[in-house]
């Protein structure tokens, strides 16, 4: 008898999330779930993995474990640790809140997906932008999912999966949309107190947050009301930092690795063996 796909589920809001939970319901017409999440909220902690402490971790029911760690360190410990096989996909989510543009960089939520696509398996990061309603965005996601276990190799190229980003605005107005990854400027402030003689206290964060609306950006997707779908890319090299850069990596180029310094000893003995000196 074939066994049915694993899905593999992680997050970053902790595993008692309503996102997670709605996620989990959502995809197990699509195969055998496993949930490995965090035991407790880990946003904004990026493709962080703990290697220097033992991570506690907990069997919530039969295919239920809570990690005390990162939503990328749970990836690697399902896969590695506590799944039976390798899963089919890997899915993240459902956040909280957007994962548009730049917040790619800061999100355990992706970094989930991007660990799993690190490790050759087709992966997604879903989040709702907005509000709770995540029934629907776990429907969407479920859509996703079921076209990517569908394609079968074609989710993956050289030996990693594809890494996609999925984001739901509250009120769906139409199809997802093909995106690439637009800008959301978080204000630059950070409060600074004083706590107690010399020590103090920093607190960074403020909004509005600001997002662009340029064409064909995440961001104007779902500010149309229309899901944005973002394939994100695994190799970081910048592609046209020549041309963009130009004259700086000219420069960098023609500087050349800096000349060994020799001490008077070792030249006058490189001279003795050439033959050198007067």
């Amino acid at each position: 008898m074939r066994k049915r796909p694993l899905i593999l589920l992680t997050n970053d809001d902790g595993i008692e999330a309503a996102g997670l939970l709605a996620l989990e319901r959502a995809m197990a017409a699509l195969g055998e779930v496993w949930v490995v999440a965090p035991s407790g909220e880990r946003s904004t902690c990026s493709h962080s993995l703990t290697l220097r402490r033992e991570l506690p971790v907990e069997r919530l029911g039969p295919r239920r474990w809570a990690v005390d760690g990162t939503p990328v360190d749970c990836v690697f410990v399902g896969m590695f640790g506590l799944l039976p096989r390798r899963p089919a996909v890997v899915v993240s989510g459902i956040n909280h809140g957007p994962n548009l543009g730049t917040d790619t960089i800061y999100s355990g939520t992706v970094a989930a997906a991007r660990e799993g696509a690190l490790r050759g398996v087709p992966s997604v990061a879903v989040s709702l932008t907005e509000g709770e309603r995540f029934d629907e965005a776990a429907r969407i996601a479920a859509e996703l999912v079921r076209r990517v276990l569908r394609s079968g190799p074609h989710a993956l190229a050289d030996g990693r999966g594809v890494l996609l980003n999925l984001n739901v605005p509250p009120r769906v107005t139409g199809p997802a949309r093909l995106a690439r990854l637009g800008r959301r400027a978080y204000p630059e402030e950070v409060a600074v107190r004083r706590v107690g003689g010399s020590a103090h206290a920093a607190r960074i964060g403020g909004y509005p947050v600001k997002a662009d609306g340029e064409r064909g950006a995440d961001t104007r997707a779902i500010a149309q009301g229309r899901p944005s779908l973002t394939p994100l890319t695994l190799d970081l090299t910048q592609r046209d930092a020549r041309r963009r850069f130009g004259a700086l990596l000219e420069m960098l180029g023609h500087a050349g690795p800096a000349a060994p310094t020799r001490s008077r000893g070792t030249a006058s003995a490189s001279r003795a063996r050439t033959g050198g000196g007067r």
